[in-house]
């Protein structure tokens, strides 16, 4: 598995990834479950994952990049014509 953006974040990702692997395979795809399991670890990892992109200022140049050139709107692509 690869590391995340921030190290600090890498073991909470790897957790992720196994428990959503394994979920996946063993009880979404059979259909078992539908409920995500993984939830509260995502949760974790994503906030950590935030945390990382603040500390390393790449969430201003991400703000910066959504404003000059924004994907989407509404669900739809945006050409900016």
């Amino acid at each position: 598995m690869s590391a995340s953006v921030g190290s600090d974040c890498t073991e909470l990702k790897q957790k992720y990834d196994s428990c959503f692997n394994d979920w996946y395979a063993n009880k979404f795809l059979k259909g078992v479950a539908t409920v995500n399991e993984c939830e509260d670890t995502f949760v974790d990892y994503k906030a950590c994952v935030m945390k990382a992109l603040r500390e390393k200022k790449i969430d201003v140049m991400l703000d910066e990049a959504r404003r000059e050139a924004p994907f989407e709107k509404g669900g739809k692509f945006n050409s900016g014509i």
